[in-house]
């Protein structure tokens, strides 16, 4: 008899686990289907608009790279231009010429200590050095400049080289001026390394007119130094 009420709750009890079951999946159903409705009738987000162009510029170079140097490279399709620097005022004339008195005076010379007037490939004349060069002529003074790489045939141990204004081979030799450059000479004993970089030489300068000149006439050279160091 028990087994039999067993039984028939049972039975009575599966019917009703169905109906609920259905039920449920039933309201999912309905659920997922007003969703769908909504994102399918929903308007799409407007997309930003693209940020405006900004204003017109100059068309670059293939040649002018974010990396080039300061100075720009000419465009040889067009014609070079230079820029022209303003004059100097009469005040800063005088205070630049008492700066390289100054500096002359403790034995600090520049390349443009040495400049005289002459035409470019011009016949040089010993009436071309002024009295200002015959005052520096055999004093101990200090010349910045650049060691001119074929002018040296090793590393280290360097003898004998030429000193000139900047790193271009374009001061020294026929066509540059003779004053870009002078005639190193290391005192005996001493000896210097070969650099890239600009180095300072202390020594003794000399106006030679004699020594450095080509054999079938001219000049390469017209200053030299005996030089006790090399920085």
């Amino acid at each position: 008899m028990r087994m039999q009420l067993q039984n028939l709750r049972w039975n009575t009890a599966v019917p009703f686990v169905f109906l609920f079951v259905f039920a449920v999946v039933s309201f999912d159903q309905a659920v997922s289907s007003q969703q769908a409705e909504k994102t399918t009738t929903q308007e799409p987000e407007p997309t930003k608009a693209l940020a405006e162009p900004k204003a017109s510029q100059p068309e670059t170079k293939a040649d002018e790279s974010a990396s080039q140097p300061l100075t720009k490279r000419p465009d040889p399709r067009r014609p070079a231009t230079t820029q022209k620097s303003e004059p100097k005022t009469e005040r800063q004339i005088v205070e630049d010429r008492k700066a390289r008195d100054a500096a002359r005076k403790k034995g600090e010379i520049t390349f443009d200590d040495l400049k005289f007037d002459i035409e470019k490939d011009g016949e040089f004349k010993q009436e071309m050095i002024t009295k200002e060069l015959k005052e520096l002529d055999k004093k101990i003074v200090k010349l910045r400049g650049f060691i001119l790489p074929t002018s040296v045939f090793q590393q280290s141990g360097i003898k004998q080289f030429v000193l000139v204004r900047d790193n271009q081979e374009c001061c020294f030799g026929p066509g540059a001026a003779l004053y870009d450059c002078v005639i190193i000479e290391m005192v005996p004993g001493k000896t210097t390394n070969f650099a890239t970089r600009v180095v300072t030489v202390k020594g003794k300068l000399e106006i030679d007119t004699n020594s450095y000149q080509y054999p079938d006439g001219g000049y390469y050279a017209i200053y030299r130094m005996t030089a006790e160091e090399v920085k």
